[in-house]
């Protein structure tokens, strides 16, 4: 069974748990990153009683119970810094419920998960890289021609630009959803810059009337496979 921590461990401890985690730190964008590297093999039943939701979860299959552990883990690291030790519920639209007066952000691929707390509206997201088939099948859907014309213009490659197009899409979505209109879709919030080391998405009135022409910016880290934007 897990126990929560009286605090974190420091970075690269493994957290008193059944499932093996590991802990480490991201800076990014004035940002903390939060990260837990899990072995989902390793994930019981029992592991999840020290989420006071757990019940929430005993029909989830395995992956699914270890990826919502390992980012709950995370998010409790980020939320120690701001003097908390609450673990965020899930809320009426499946999103993580924060303290009063901090907002967060929650994401997992693979076998990583990370997590941000701030002041204000923040996102994160991490995906791996699309191939050069996924970007064919995909690209249409996730990005307009004028999108693609700035994707294809930076000096990166196309997989790449996509993938950090989506991912910066789905950590502004994140940040902003308490304002969204219901599914507003990925043409709500459109590329308008990309450079080596940040992106700027403009959202639309499709989003939300109150942040129509309101630009984002967000930053990026290529970790070799994958890709992390946050809100900047």
């Amino acid at each position: 069974m897990i126990r929560l921590p009286l605090s974190p461990p420091g970075e690269g401890q493994t957290d008193s748990a059944t499932m093996q985690t590991t802990h480490s730190l991201l800076p990014l964008a004035h940002h903390t990153l939060h990260r837990i590297d899990f072995d989902p093999a390793t994930c019981s039943a029992g592991d999840l009683l020290w989420l006071p939701h757990h019940a929430q979860l005993m029909q989830a299959g395995r992956k699914r119970q270890a990826e919502h552990l390992a980012g709950r883990l995370a998010a409790v690291h980020a939320l120690a810094r701001y003097q908390h030790k609450s673990v965020p519920a899930i809320g009426e639209q499946r999103q993580p419920v924060w303290p009063a007066g901090l907002y967060g952000s929650i994401s997992h691929c693979a076998t990583t998960a990370l997590a941000v707390v701030a002041r204000q509206p923040v996102g994160v997201d991490m995906e791996a890289l699309f191939t050069l088939k996924q970007c064919q099948e995909l690209i249409d859907s996730i990005v307009v021609p004028a999108e693609q014309a700035i994707l294809r213009a930076a000096a990166l490659s196309l997989p790449l630009a996509l993938t950090l197009a989506f991912s910066a899409k789905e950590s502004a979505f994140k940040a902003w959803s308490a304002l969204a209109h219901p599914y507003p879709g990925f043409y709500s919030a459109r590329v308008i810059a990309l450079t080596s080391r940040d992106l700027t998405l403009r959202f639309s009135a499709d989003f939300s009337s109150r942040l129509a022409e309101t630009e984002i910016l967000l930053h990026w880290a290529d970790l070799g496979g994958h890709v992390i934007t946050v809100t900047a």
